[in-house]
């Protein structure tokens, strides 16, 4: 592992660097000797041990080393603009991740839905079976496990991101292709173009893997999570949903590939305690409703949660969404709103304009989502305070809300509600 002492002393700054993914990264970077600082809009507790400013701003720029970014950094952001008056080398993300993941013995997780949870469980059962990996993944673990680590074993499972085709970096000994759906239709233009980028990725893979849920047999589903075969041994799984089924199966494939012995990892299983922000029970309302956390931005996780939760066999089920970006919800309304209408109630805030802030016209808002909600009776809540004041006297015993989105709003929804904060 001689290439790792090239690492120490590195001198690497995040622009965003509490974004989802990036924390991680960066993290992993400070683990192998390098010196990272960064900047966010807010701080991230995540972060702790690596030096951030609060805010962009020219000065947060070191004179020397590196600068890192993700997607959702525009190139006119002051910090980017600062670093090419500077001369410095300028990484996207996943590039940065790439270097790397050729560190290591390389399991990559792809698709795009899945990939957090998929890449968390491979983590899981390898930890279970005596290994030691390293990982970057796009969410810490409900354990307290942070987002990364840099660990002395031989193997590296890391998530890609195929939003901006960094995921074409990677060369990676064992690659994993949980799903593909429309999506990032802004980069690709096309289905077609989005499947020959897969294509292209599991071209660059020792050995890729793809539709994993073919390896599920006789699938139970209920209220303690499901119970599946797999390889002909007895997999028990204590997250909810057929999709997380697909996920152990496409993360036990990951293990059997890199060796590990099948019956081990698929009773490590068991005790997955799942992802952060991942379906993830926070409390209960005060009228006694069961409160979720989920990260589910796309149509197909909307309806994949949802099916979920019904298995947990509940009164009500009640959706509160955030839709991402103008241009995304503008193309995608009616699918959104048709994978919403599978809960009872549904409310929608207003849009995460992530990237595109500042670029609103007004003629997007989440009302458009809520419109096409069809037979649930549909809420457009402008502001978290709104959909607090609605939600509260209507959530009662047995009932589940689920609050879906990536921004900030759907987390102080869901912690209002459950009483949090």
């Amino acid at each position: 592992m001689s290439a790792e002492a090239d690492w120490h002393g590195r001198r690497l700054h995040f622009v965003g660097a509490g974004g989802t993914g990036m924390s991680g990264l960066a993290r992993a970077c400070a683990q192998l000797g390098a010196v990272v600082t960064g900047s966010d809009r807010a701080h991230d507790p995540g972060l702790d041990g690596v030096s951030v400013s609060v805010g962009h701003a020219a000065a947060n720029v070191p004179e020397e080393g590196e600068l890192v970014y993700s997607s959702a950094v525009a190139v006119d952001n002051v910090e980017r603009a600062r670093a090419r008056e500077l001369g410095l080398r300028e990484l996207r993300r996943g590039e940065l991740l790439a270097e790397l993941a050729g560190l290591r013995r390389c399991v990559a997780i792809a698709g795009t839905h899945g990939k957090t949870t998929t890449a968390w469980m491979t983590v899981w059962a390898m930890r279970r079976s005596g290994l030691r990996p390293s990982y970057v993944i796009g969410a810490p673990l409900r354990d307290g496990s942070p987002s990364s680590s840099w660990e002395p074993g031989e193997w590296l499972v890391v998530e890609t991101d195929e939003s901006d085709r960094t995921f074409l970096a990677l060369a990676p000994e064992i690659g994993v292709v949980t799903n593909v759906a429309v999506e990032h239709m802004r980069e690709y233009g096309s289905r077609e173009a989005l499947e020959a980028a897969f294509a292209e990725f599991g071209s660059r893979c020792g050995t890729v893997l793809t539709h994993p849920e073919r390896q599920v047999r006789d699938l139970h589903l209920g209220p303690a999570g499901s119970r599946f075969r797999w390889r002909q041994r007895e997999v028990e799984l204590p997250v909810p949903g057929a999709h997380n089924a697909a996920n152990a199966a496409a993360a036990l494939e990951a293990c059997r590939l890199a060796g590990l012995d099948a019956a081990a990892t698929a009773a490590a299983l068991r005790d997955y305690p799942g992802a952060r922000r991942r379906l993830e029970p926070i409390g209960h309302s005060a009228g006694g409703a069961r409160v979720f956390d989920d990260y589910a931005i796309h149509a197909n996780e909307v309806r994949a949660s949802l099916a979920a939760l019904r298995t947990l066999t509940p009164g009500r089920i009640v959706a509160v969404f955030e839709p991402l970006l103008y241009s995304r919800t503008r193309e995608m309304a009616s699918e959104l709103g048709a994978a919403l209408s599978a809960a009872d109630e549904v409310v929608v805030l207003d849009v995460f304009a992530g990237s595109e802030a500042g670029k609103d016209d007004g003629s997007v808002s989440g009302q458009i989502v809520a419109d096409a909600v069809a037979g649930p009776p549909a809420l457009w809540a402008a502001t978290p305070q709104v959909a607090r004041r609605h939600l509260e006297p209507r959530l009662g015993a047995g009932d589940i809300c689920v609050v879906m989105g990536v921004g900030t709003a759907p987390q102080a929804v869901a912690r209002a509600l459950a009483g949090l904060g």
